[in-house]
């Protein structure tokens, strides 16, 4: 009662069957003896090899941020050497800065060249601005705030590092909040200066506190430092979350922007609180 079709069809047939299954079954015997079990030896060996680094697994790493952040900072020093003989070029490269700082920082993904770009222009700006300070305090002022800057960093990092001090979410907030009440006196603070209203050469920071005879300028300054110190702890915490977490490497150079942003606005505020203590040309 078979479908005749199937019946009178060849690779239908009991015979083709029995002869399609001896050759399943030659095919799975070959196919198991061709599995090569290894011994207990060659997994010893395996398991002993080493771990892929974070480099070749393209994931960052401290020492490949570090890299990336010194080139930042040799970037810099070109542009500060550039800036400190030809400081005319001081509003060129602080427009210029303003701008790639603003675009690196709101880009979801680094772009190695404008961080760069942006460390030479910075680097002019704050060679042109030592430049001026080395004119009107003396040569003494520019090495102070060089060394105090290192000390600062240097603490700050030796600090992370032993886990005495890391970046709270409440301390952050409160950093944060602190930053935008400095912008916001900053603006007004050059819109008195830019409009003539003080003729003063740091204008609200001048203005004496009370009878100390202290300018205001002297505890912001400070306070500003110890802000620019903490903003280097996010910056340190950002490094260690991303290595961490295997963040991809090219985060690295968003490391290093965030650093050199940090450490450069320290040097700025620890030449500007040194000016206060030194007599003007």
């Amino acid at each position: 009662m078979a479908n005749p079709v199937f019946s009178n069809s060849p690779a239908f047939s009991p015979k083709a069957a029995q002869k399609q299954a001896a050759k399943d079954a030659a095919a799975t015997a070959s196919g198991a003896t061709a599995v090569a079990v290894p011994s207990a030896a060659q997994l010893d060996e395996h398991f002993a090899l080493p771990d892929a680094t974070a480099a070749q697994m393209d994931r960052m790493s401290y020492e490949d941020t570090i890299v990336k952040t010194v080139v930042g900072f040799v970037v810099l020093v070109v542009g500060a050497a550039i800036g400190w003989f030809v400081p005319v070029l001081l509003f060129p490269a602080l427009i210029v800065g303003l701008v790639l700082g603003l675009v690196n920082s709101f880009k979801r993904e680094p772009v190695p060249a404008l961080i760069l770009g942006y460390c030479l222009a910075e680097g002019v700006l704050v060679g042109a601005v030592s430049s001026w300070y080395n004119t009107a305090f003396g040569s003494g002022i520019v090495p102070m705030a060089v060394f105090g800057t290192l000390g600062v960093v240097g603490v700050t990092l030796a600090l992370f590092a032993s886990g005495k001090i890391r970046a709270s979410r409440r301390a952050t907030k409160v950093f944060l909040v602190a930053i935008v009440g400095y912008a916001a006196y900053s603006l007004v603070n050059v819109g008195l200066i830019a409009f003539g209203v003080t003729d003063s050469m740091y204008g609200l920071g001048d203005v004496k506190i009370g009878n100390t005879g202290i300018p205001l300028g002297v505890p912001l300054g400070i306070l500003v430092v110890i802000m620019a110190a903490y903003s280097l702890v996010v910056d340190f915490d950002f490094v260690q979350r991303g290595v961490r977490s295997g963040q991809p490497r090219r985060y690295g150079w968003t490391a290093a922007f965030g650093i050199v942003v940090t450490v450069v606005w320290l040097y700025l505020e620890i030449l500007r609180l040194i000016s206060y203590f030194m007599p003007r040309n």
